[in-house]
């Protein structure tokens, strides 16, 4: 099952930036009928290999094989989310 993977770590503002918005860019996909899966919050500091991958450039999202690093810009995550899920807005 598709999931979307945030990367934080306790005390990023900006990674509690990302997630306020990934959740509304989610609430808005699902009230257009579109794919929103699940978020899973994962914090970098309970694994040393993420920690070393992710440290310097979280918040990190991931939806399959994709990859956003320095997840910060609304719009940023609002393309990426179309681009791994389907658009938005149809036509």
């Amino acid at each position: 099952m598709l999931e979307i993977v945030l990367y934080t770590r306790p005390g990023c503002h900006l990674c509690a930036e990302a997630r306020t918005t990934i959740d509304a860019i989610l609430a808005d996909r699902r009230s257009q009928g579109l794919s929103a899966p699940p978020l899973v919050e994962r914090d970098i500091s309970t694994n040393p290999a993420w920690q070393r991958a992710f440290l310097a450039e979280i918040p990190v999202v991931e939806i399959g094989d994709r990859r956003l690093t320095l997840a910060t810009s609304r719009d940023l995550l609002r393309r990426f989310f179309d681009e791994a899920l389907g658009p938005a807005v149809a036509g």
